[in-house]
């Protein structure tokens, strides 16, 4: 069973944000991971790019499928995670951690799920 983090914000599209992080990080969840599989391309909006809230951003390529990855928020890219686009298995492996996707500065709010509807929503656990 996927396990989530109790101090992140989620989608419905298994995206996760670290909004105690100026800019906030966006990454995708285990839940996200182990239903893609071996993580082998990651293809991530460019820094200075604008992504708006449910928006297609960009996508993951596993051995099994391609999945669209939206954006959880509005606003403007700041970083992206040179080191998951280097080895795109790092997601599989931290997902949470050093897997991060990219960074956004926000300009507008949208609705997140707490870990506790995410959990209810996918099955997974939410750590102690």
């Amino acid at each position: 069973m996927a396990t989530i983090r109790p101090d992140l914000k989620y989608t419905a599209e298994h995206e996760w944000v670290d909004d105690s992080l100026t800019p906030v990080r966006v990454g995708i969840t285990t839940v996200a991971t182990d239903a893609l599989g071996d993580i082998v391309y990651l293809d991530l909006p460019e820094v200075g790019a604008e992504v708006s809230a449910g928006e297609t951003c960009g996508e993951v390529e596993s051995t099994k499928s391609v999945s669209d990855l939206y954006a959880p928020l509005t606003g403007t890219v700041t970083a992206v995670n040179q080191e998951a686009l280097d080895d795109p298995s790092l997601v599989n492996r931290e997902p949470f951690g050093d897997g991060w996707l990219f960074a956004v500065e926000v300009a507008e709010e949208s609705e997140l799920l707490s870990p506790e509807e995410y959990a209810e929503t996918t099955g997974a656990e939410i750590a102690d």
